[in-house]
């Protein structure tokens, strides 16, 4: 976890280790409405605009009023369960009442390999995001050694913080396509289910998606969500640092009043 510095602090690896894991689960409960409607978006075929009358969304405050008063409160966890386990299956659940029913549907309708519909658009856009990131964050990096003077480079932990949250959202955003092609490709076969939300598209592969979407969205519905998944990038970020900080410091006062009872 950056920023652990066990001289700093009173709790050992393995404590630092789990309050990073319950800060990541604890973020990952406040942020699931960000990708609700991330996933929303990335679903629509109707352009993203209020001056489009047959588009069920078109802007984070109206989608959450919209899925509110549809669906409730319990929609914004949508997904949620899988998504704590990275499942490849998330987008799906979001047209299913829960996890249960969303696997049987699935494993009925197409079987084992539905699961891993969606890992193609995946495994191609690991590389050229880590690679991107790592890069980006190197160029920031020298980028702020050259614009902030010596004497002001004390903040170093936080300089390392803000730049590669930069780099992040920079090789976030350049890969972003791949995400909203992941997801197009998951709920394929479910096209009833899918009715509801607006227009329903088949795609018979990858590259089938990326023409369809050029064709009939244009260049921006490559880049469907990305508002809402830039923000939950910026607050998950923040959120991360606040809890780890306020796990570690509950776990050092739990071992001060431990000691003292001694």
């Amino acid at each position: 976890m950056v920023g652990y510095d066990p001289e700093a602090k009173c709790v050992s690896t393995v404590e630092a280790a789990a309050a990073g894991s319950a800060s990541g689960l604890v973020t990952r409960v406040l942020v699931s409405p960000l990708d609700v409607i991330k996933i929303r978006f990335q679903l629509q075929i109707e352009q993203l605009s209020s001056r489009n009358p047959a588009a069920k969304y078109h802007g984070i405050l109206q989608a959450v009023q919209r899925i509110f008063q549809e669906e409730g409160l319990v929609a914004f966890w949508k997904g949620h369960v899988p998504a704590q386990f990275l499942s490849v299956g998330y987008g799906a659940v979001q047209i299913y009442r829960n996890l249960r029913h969303a696997v049987v549907t699935m494993y009925q309708a197409e079987g084992p390999r539905t699961f891993y519909r969606g890992l193609t658009p995946t495994i191609v856009a690991i590389f050229p995001y880590a690679g991107l990131q790592f890069s980006f964050y190197n160029i920031l990096q020298q980028f702020s050694e050259w614009v902030i003077p010596a004497e002001g480079k004390k903040g170093g932990n936080v300089k390392n913080l803000v730049c590669g949250s930069c780099a992040g959202i920079i090789s976030k955003t350049l890969t972003y396509p791949f995400d909203v092609f992941k997801k197009r490709l998951q709920v394929g076969g479910f096209e009833h289910a899918r009715a509801a939300f607006g227009q329903v598209r088949i795609y018979r592969g990858l590259l089938d998606c990326i023409r369809q979407i050029m064709r009939e969205e244009g260049p921006g519905g490559f880049f469907k969500g990305l508002s809402p998944s830039l923000l939950k990038a910026a607050v998950s970020t923040g959120l991360v640092f606040f809890w780890y900080e306020l796990f570690c410091s509950l776990l050092c006062a739990l071992k001060r009043t431990a000691y003292k009872d001694r």
